[in-house]
């Protein structure tokens, strides 16, 4: 049986073989704007920060002639640039088309039974266009594995960052565990996060059926 388009095609975010996270060798102790020390990188540049001032986690990418990632794909992996970018910039992180903001921008989340989503919804998974929102579902082993709910949202501030927290100790900048719980830019230790995921807060939305949104596949 020949593979349909939507079943070839893999999602921009999604990291690839061959990509690889910097050593934590080139991170050291800057001190910011506020003189406080902080996490940065030995050889650090304006793109290491988003426009928060958040330091981010290097990873390489493998690219075509064409500037697309290629490789095979690392299923349960997101590039953290890649991510960062289409977060955000609202494109849709399968094909990177700009979304337009008119009836609401299109967020497809992990489902959660003890949420009645009424409340606002914080998710680190970036909107996706009409087109490949049925399969951006498919393709995320966390959709796919517990479920998703679909979000037409109208306000969505960005929020925060999920990464690992880092401490430094006598023996220099040691990380600790990493979490999944998203990190308010308005905390206190986020000089000492290294980001692998831009969060937005869903605070306005309608919970939609993609079936009535999307043509069937």
């Amino acid at each position: 049986m020949t593979a349909t388009a939507a079943e070839v095609v893999v999602p921009y975010i999604t990291a690839r073989e061959g990509e690889e996270a910097d050593s934590l060798l080139s991170l050291n102790v800057r001190l910011g704007p506020d003189r406080r020390p902080r996490l940065g990188y030995v050889d650090e540049a304006a793109p290491d920060r988003d426009l928060r001032g958040v330091l981010w986690a290097r990873y390489s990418m493998s690219l075509d002639f064409g500037g697309q990632p290629t490789g095979s794909p690392k299923w349960r992996l997101v590039h953290p640039l890649r991510q960062r970018t289409t977060m955000a910039l609202l494109r849709c992180q399968v094909c990177t088309v700009q979304l337009k903001r008119s009836d609401g921008i299109l967020f497809v989340e992990t489902a959660d039974d003890r949420d009645d989503y009424t409340g606002p919804v914080k998710t680190a998974q970036p909107p996706v266009c009409l087109e490949h929102a049925r399969m951006a579902a498919r393709r995320c082993p966390r959709l796919r594995a517990k479920g998703h709910v679909a979000l037409l949202a109208t306000r969505f501030p960005l929020y925060g960052v999920i990464g690992t927290p880092y401490q430094y100790t006598a023996d220099g900048i040691q990380p600790l565990s990493s979490t999944d719980v998203p990190l308010p830019y308005s905390h206190p230790q986020i000089g000492w996060f290294l980001a692998s995921q831009l969060v937005r807060e869903l605070r306005e939305y309608t919970v939609v059926n993609l079936d009535d949104l999307v043509p069937a596949a």
